[in-house]
């Protein structure tokens, strides 16, 4: 089975593409949406986070906005928060592609954000990466609810810059054009693995 890790920067059109591999029959593991049902109601994450974050946890779930409030600014927060995180959504992925593998799929896809930053390279045979003017990705983002020209400029500082994404990917999807364009470009890319 061919292992696609997808990935791009914030406002590039993950979405899309993944809802494009999707709809050609392609699995795809969002790591973004594993990480709301850790911190959701009943998550594997949300006593570990109560206690490294007290008063993070509301009702049950992770209160996303009081987590955000508490690792903003500090680096050694983040990593704390990182370290029970991410080998829970490792954990999440390693079942996914073990499940995948049980029903034959010739490939897979692993839709993980910050994939090149963790060095997630290293556990997918390709990467896919979507990129879009940076004019283009502003307009996106900004017109999403509570987003401000700093919280992107803080995202955009933990994010590898798109040029070094482009350099490092194996396939390039253009999402700057139209939505036509990156469909058809997944589209020829998932022929050729399947050929």
């Amino acid at each position: 089975m061919i292992v696609l890790g997808l990935t791009g920067s914030i406002g590039m059109g993950k979405s899309t593409a993944t809802i494009t591999f999707r709809r050609l029959g392609i699995p795809v593991f969002d790591a973004d949406a594993a990480v709301h049902r850790l911190q959701g109601h009943g998550g594997r994450a949300v006593r570990p986070i109560g206690i490294a974050f007290p008063g993070s946890v509301v009702d049950g779930r992770v209160d996303r906005e009081a987590l955000r409030r508490a690792v903003l600014g500090d680096p050694t927060a983040l990593k704390r928060l990182e370290r029970i995180i991410h080998p829970l959504v490792r954990d999440e992925e390693r079942r996914f592609l073990a499940r995948a593998r049980r029903d034959g799929r010739r490939v897979a896809v692993l839709d993980v954000p910050l994939l090149l930053e963790t060095g997630g390279q290293d556990r997918v045979d390709q990467v896919v990466v979507v990129s879009a003017p940076a004019t283009i990705q502003a307009v996106r983002v900004l017109r999403r609810p509570g987003m401000t020209a700093e919280r992107l400029a803080s995202i955009r500082a933990r994010q590898m810059p798109d040029a070094e994404k482009r350099r490092r990917a194996d396939h390039v999807v253009p999402t700057g054009l139209s939505r036509r364009v990156a469909q058809a470009a997944i589209l020829r890319l998932v022929r050729r693995l399947l050929a």
